[in-house]
């Protein structure tokens, strides 16, 4: 475990280090619901070659839930802190899903890691995809059902939102992840969500490789396609047979490409 400052709470982290410590090294960031855990594989396949530092973010695997909600630029800031205390020299970041907005958000700051040097990202989030009937069905749903607590006295209107937020029907609304975390989670949840990286893309200076499986249904190719365009020096990898799991569902075609991009490079 490591204690980290951020936002002026401290926060507990939980972390594996593998492979050769005099090797570069690597971090690991997982995806929104996931864990270092299902991040594992990878590290096995890079710890002959490198040092990994394979990260549980806050509320995930054994980090305990944080004091209060973060958004991805306080999770970013988390992850900077965790590599200048963990890690001695350059590092890439292999990120999946919400692990790779992360990255993006830290790869795309005004003063990005110096020793940041490569990002692989295996279906990043981020970018926003195209709104279907659903979607606005279900948003407008959810103004309507609001609506009548918002006349209501401040304790009244706070003690009707707070009841509709925990209703059947409320919950219908909400995705998956949203409804299976509650309190600050739910909190940190939304703020994740809702924070899209199309106007620092650009900003992004370091080479990346995008990795996505055709048959992911979670990351569209339009949104890769909007990455791979912004960032300047940017390639894709589309695996076939694969989902938004590309490195579990087609480990070595997964494999082959990432070693290749950070030892070639």
């Amino acid at each position: 475990m490591i204690d980290v400052e951020v936002a002026g709470y401290s926060h507990r982290l939980a972390y594996e280090k593998t492979g050769d410590s005099q090797e570069p090294s690597v971090l690991l960031l997982h995806g929104w619901g996931s864990s270092a855990e299902i991040m594992r594989p990878i590290g096995t396949w890079l710890e002959s070659r490198f040092s990994v530092l394979n990260l549980d973010l806050p509320g995930h695997g054994k980090s305990p839930i944080p004091p209060v909600a973060l958004g991805v630029p306080e999770h970013a800031e988390l992850v900077r802190n965790v590599a200048e205390r963990l890690i001695d020299g350059p590092y890439s970041i292999v990120g999946h899903s919400n692990g790779g907005r992360i990255a993006l958000f830290l790869a795309s700051e005004a003063k990005p890691p110096a020793w940041l040097t490569h990002l692989v990202l295996i279906s990043p989030s981020g970018v926003r995809r195209t709104r279907t009937a659903r979607y606005y069905i279900r948003k407008y749903a959810a103004i309507t059902l609001k609506a009548p607590f918002q006349v209501l006295p401040t304790k009244m209107r706070e003690f009707g939102l707070d009841w509709l937020r925990h209703s059947l029907l409320w919950r219908l609304l909400g995705s998956t992840d949203y409804q299976n975390v509650e309190g600050v989670m739910r909190e940190t949840f939304v703020k994740t969500v809702n924070c899209y990286l199309e106007n620092r893309l650009n900003r992004v200076q370091v080479p990346t490789l995008l990795i996505r499986g055709v048959k992911d249904d979670a990351v569209t190719r339009v949104q890769i396609s909007a990455m791979e365009k912004e960032i300047e020096d940017a390639g894709l990898v589309e695996v076939d047979g694969a989902g938004h799991f590309a490195f579990l569902d087609r480990p070595e075609t997964v494999r082959a490409a990432t070693f290749h991009f950070l030892t070639e490079l």
